[in-house]
């Protein structure tokens, strides 16, 4: 069974992310994403099947610095320890470290840009397009910006 990885930071990449919970019965799935109050019950919920990384925001750059480097250090602990096939992120700055190195040792990475920028690049999508194996986007304006994209959206009636 492949050994899948779902990571994203916490909020609404948390919660696109989480849309895709019906895979994990499909995978030997693993679950990351930032610490914060809002999330705490998913130890309870996915037993033994979720980590977490400090939450930090660039809005303090002084401590972004360094809880930035921390999270890079926890990344790499926990993608040895996990050692997944495959990467799937909604993205924020907690997945792209993990995406890189995961590209270098192999993984297969798969990135799904968030529904709520419609006509304009994220960040991470602009960090993560260029390594993906598969990229999708939610929107088919997206397809413009991001010409190797999948479209995976609502089809439109």
């Amino acid at each position: 069974m492949k050994k899948v990885l779902f990571i994203s930071s916490t909020g609404g990449h948390l919660d696109e992310l989480l849309r895709l919970n019906e895979l994990f019965k499909k995978y030997n799935y693993y679950l990351i994403t930032e610490r914060d109050k809002t999330n705490e019950y998913l130890k309870d919920k996915y037993v033994n099947k979720v980590s977490y990384l400090p939450y930090c925001t660039r809005s303090k750059p002084f401590s972004y610095i360094f809880l930035f480097i921390y999270l890079i250090i926890k990344t790499i602990f926990f993608y040895f320890k996990i050692r997944p096939d495959v990467i799937v992120t909604t993205g924020t700055h907690t997945a792209g470290p993990m995406c890189y190195l995961g590209k270098i040792f192999g993984s297969k990475i798969i990135y799904v840009e968030t529904l709520a920028n419609v006509n304009r690049k994220t960040a991470t999508g602009k960090l993560i397009y260029p390594i993906a194996d598969l990229f999708i986007v939610q929107w088919k304006e997206m397809l413009n910006l991001y010409p190797k994209a999948v479209y995976g959206g609502i089809e439109e009636k």
